[in-house]
């Protein structure tokens, strides 16, 4: 991921695209820091898994702040987070359809043997364990908390 990151930085600088470059200068920042917070607790580099779920967090800050902008007459503003968000996804895997949530759901719901509410921590971990930065784990926790409740 880290090596991923990196073409892209040397990419966008030959390129002259200075959306790409600010979005990616953003990614490793952020991928730093989380490096050195990692370091202060005595623990490895972030795995790519932890990074996935960093790009993730990012995608819905930039989605919150570009909502806002757009609630404030900020088209301008809102179109510069909307760009970033276009650079952060082309790092992230493809993301799954409803449909394949739902089957992801019903799966991690037969293996882990959750049978009601009690549960749904064990089927969101093994979601985010088989399925890191592919699917909204904001949404994925509605279905599956519709999926256990039925």
């Amino acid at each position: 991921m880290r090596d991923t990151v990196m073409a892209a930085l040397k990419d966008a600088m030959k390129a002259g695209d200075k959306v790409k470059l600010g979005a990616v200068r953003l990614i490793q920042a952020a991928i730093k820091d989380r490096d050195i917070e990692a370091r202060g607790a005595g623990k490895e580099k972030a795995s790519d898994d932890e990074l996935l779920s960093l790009l993730a967090k990012m995608i819905k800050q930039r989605q919150e702040s570009a909502s806002i902008y757009h609630s404030n007459a900020r088209p301008e503003l809102a179109a510069q987070e909307e760009a970033e968000i276009a650079v952060i996804q082309s790092f992230l895997p493809k993301q799954m359809d409803e449909a394949e949530v739902k089957a992801a759901i019903a799966s991690a719901i037969g293996d882990t043997g959750a049978a009601g509410m009690k549960d749904m921590g064990k089927v969101i971990a093994l979601l985010k364990e088989r399925h890191a930065g592919q699917m909204d784990f904001g949404k994925a926790s509605g279905l599956v908390k519709a999926a256990l409740s039925a």
